[in-house]
């Protein structure tokens, strides 16, 4: 063997190692996105099953399971507002598999609660918004107001002869409480005083009856009790009118600035969650509220299908955040 044979050989077996080498270099991250995902995926919601957020995170499991491969499953871990679920996904590993159908009372928590430690819903990675719904000011179907400005008058006369009113929330900084909250600050911070329930049922039954003067809902919990005649709805709070109540203005056309709330649900995962990743999951959730029938299934219910870039949560996530974050601290809104 001559001396170039030697020289080729060796240049093709350090050539070949080198090749070797790099791929072994890359195959951890390479081949383990490339292969996302093996196994079930997990859904956590931080809230009993049949709400909002549990049904946000249930309509999308099909389509993800079609376009991703693999099932997708909901787990249901309730508590403290929901951060007991929160919790356990901001320590989840960044692989994918445990993700978080979080919702906008997140970004209020870690504002009201204060003597128990929050999760900071700005650390999680946002994937994706799931669905978002307008709230509605529903007054008793029999109160003697039937727009939003005699609402606003007949409070402040109430306030000089009766020395106030009471308006219900689902919980004690809840979105319908500091919303509420936000209203009576836009309209001269009269008299109002907060009645905290255990969840909209209970909270919408004494608004029926007349035991208090009304409260900001989403439009799918307070449609049904509007098209049976037993709530008045005066505003929502989207930037349009919602379909299935077109009679009822926005906040913005009766005057009120920088008031377009929406009570929304997103797809989350933990900390640090891979690029590739996030975009596996954006674009298979997007893909998901194509569908025709579950588009449907959300209009039926009073909200409108999500979509979008992680960026467009993201923004929404630090913008409730950021707003709350002032609101709770001027009124002194506390959930424990």
């Amino acid at each position: 063997m001559d001396s170039n044979q030697i020289s080729r050989r060796g240049a093709l077996a350090w050539g070949g190692g080198a090749f070797v080498a790099g791929m072994t270099a890359m195959a951890p991250s390479a081949w383990a996105q490339s292969a996302y995902p093996s196994k079930p995926i997990t859904i956590i919601v931080g809230y009993p099953p049949g709400g909002q957020t549990d049904f946000g995170g249930r309509m999308i499991t099909a389509g993800l399971q079609s376009a991703l491969g693999q099932s997708v499953v909901i787990d249901n871990r309730a508590g403290v507002g929901g951060n007991i679920g929160a919790d356990y996904v901001m320590k989840a590993p960044p692989d994918g598999y445990r993700l978080l159908a979080g919702n906008g009372a997140m970004c209020i928590n870690p504002h009201t609660y204060r003597n128990t430690a929050m999760v900071d819903p700005l650390k999680f990675t946002p994937i994706g918004l799931m669905l978002e719904s307008a709230l509605v000011l529903v007054v008793p179907a029999n109160m003697p107001v039937h727009t939003f400005g005699e609402y606003v008058s007949w409070i402040k006369a109430q306030e000089k002869t009766r020395g106030g009113v009471d308006y219900a929330s689902s919980a004690a900084g809840s979105l319908t409480h500091v919303t509420m909250e936000l209203m009576r600050d836009r309209i001269g911070k009269p008299t109002m005083t907060h009645v905290a329930y255990k969840g909209s049922g209970p909270a919408i039954i004494d608004v029926i009856a007349g035991r208090v003067s009304g409260l900001f809902d989403a439009a799918s919990v307070v449609s049904p009790f509007v098209k049976s005649g037993q709530l008045r709805p005066l505003m929502v709070t989207s930037a349009k009118r919602v379909p299935s109540l077109p009679d009822v203005p926005t906040a913005t056309e009766l005057g009120l600035k920088d008031f377009e709330i929406l009570a929304f649900i997103g797809l989350y995962g933990p900390p640090g969650l891979p690029a590739p990743i996030v975009e596996r999951l954006n674009t298979a959730l997007n893909a998901s509220l194509k569908d025709p029938a579950l588009v449907r299934t959300i209009a039926d219910r009073g909200e409108n299908p999500g979509g979008g870039t992680p960026e467009h949560l993201k923004k929404m996530t630090t913008d409730d955040f950021n707003r709350w974050r002032d609101i709770v601290k001027e009124n002194d809104i506390r959930a424990e």
